[in-house]
């Protein structure tokens, strides 16, 4: 009797600790709480919703090279927080083996509005996207099997997937999962546009009248593509061919766009719409970077539209070259596109390098 009490003691202290830790363990992460959203349209329904947990595991994977081939190249290296996560301002982004990208970097902000993604729409999620620079020959060049194994062998991530994920295994799909949902956190909702809708700021009189000139459908003629009239995301989210080249045919394409995923003729030429927000920090612009100002895109749009083979139909004033607008209302248009920088999300430190938060 005297070794059964002391035992019985042990047992159940053993068992309280083991409850009381199951309990706490077995706790749901945290829901993700996204605020000052009332312009933008509702939030899409997602299997992957964002929560702290999930979110920081993701940010944390987002600036880590480990999902590199020589571990020294991360998302983060083409996606600049200063740059709303863009690569500016290089036209096109290095990859680990030193070769070119194909096409401009896109920024990364907002992205949980959109239907598809990369300027081809080749990833229908978030989730899907993250799996192709990584295993990308030119980009990150690392098989998703040996991703896995490196992220297994990590005691620094195995509790942030347990906080996350519970008892799921480790394999791509989380480790997508986890990426998508901190890109998913990646709002920009706080320019002086949002601030001005919000009845927290004004619009000069410049900036008020070229608001005006890029939905007037005689002048700027924006609206049907980047959606500052209807709500604050700033792009449909489709696919335009907005008269970039002088092409008679669909073979007079270098880059066919779209059509490169659906081999369909009339997505020859067309490209993603990009959202007219943090437009100032993320030149050069269009699909291959060939406009290094706003100047330049707006001198475009003026008088240098091509009647291409499937151009819009949006493109109302293609055949005459462009709206012809005049230096004066460029500069208030130009005006009004300032508006859209959003400096709290440029430098938010919730989105910054957590590794660097780590060393400080």
């Amino acid at each position: 009797m005297g070794f059964r009490k002391p035992s019985i003691w042990i047992f159940s202290g053993v068992l309280f600790i083991f409850i009381f830790l199951g309990f706490r363990s077995g706790d749901p992460p945290t829901p993700y709480r996204f605020t000052n959203l009332k312009f933008f349209p509702k939030v899409p329904e997602t299997n992957n919703s964002p929560t702290l947990e999930g979110a920081e595991l993701g940010k944390f994977l987002f600036y880590d090279p480990i999902l590199s081939q020589d571990q020294g190249f991360s998302c983060a290296s083409c996606h600049k927080q200063e740059r709303a996560f863009s690569d500016a301002p290089q036209r096109f982004s290095l990859g680990i083996d030193g070769s070119l990208m194909k096409r401009n970097t896109m920024p990364l902000f907002n992205l949980a509005w959109y239907p598809s993604f990369f300027w081809d729409g080749k990833a229908g999620s978030i989730e899907e996207q993250v799996f192709h620079p990584v295993r990308a020959h030119n980009e990150m060049n690392l098989s998703w099997s040996e991703a896995v194994k490196r992220i297994k062998e990590s005691a620094f991530y195995a509790p942030k997937f347990y906080a996350a994920f519970g008892n799921a295994e480790i394999d791509s799909v989380l480790i997508a999962k986890a990426i998508a949902q901190f890109e998913r956190t990646l709002i920009s909702n706080n320019s002086k546009y949002d601030k001005v809708l919000r009845g927290e700021a004004y619009l000069t009189k410049d900036e008020y009248r070229g608001f005006i000139l890029v939905n007037d459908q005689t002048k700027g003629d924006c609206l049907h593509c980047h959606t500052t009239d209807s709500d604050a995301l700033g792009t449909t989210g489709r696919f335009s061919n907005n008269g970039l080249d002088s092409a008679s045919s669909a073979e007079n394409y270098t880059d066919k766009g779209r059509a490169e995923i659906t081999g369909r003729d009339k997505d020859v030429g067309m490209f993603r719409i990009p959202s007219l927000r943090n437009i100032a920090v993320t030149a050069p612009y269009m699909h291959d970077g060939r406009f290094n100002s706003l100047d330049e895109v707006l001198d475009f749009y003026s008088e240098g539209v091509n009647l291409s083979y499937n151009i819009d139909s949006k493109m109302v004033s293609a055949h005459k070259g462009g709206v012809h607008l005049t230096q004066d209302e460029k500069e208030k248009i130009k005006a009004f596109l300032l508006t859209l920088t959003d400096s709290v999300f440029l430098m938010n430190p919730e989105f910054g390098n957590p590794f660097l938060e780590r060393t400080r």
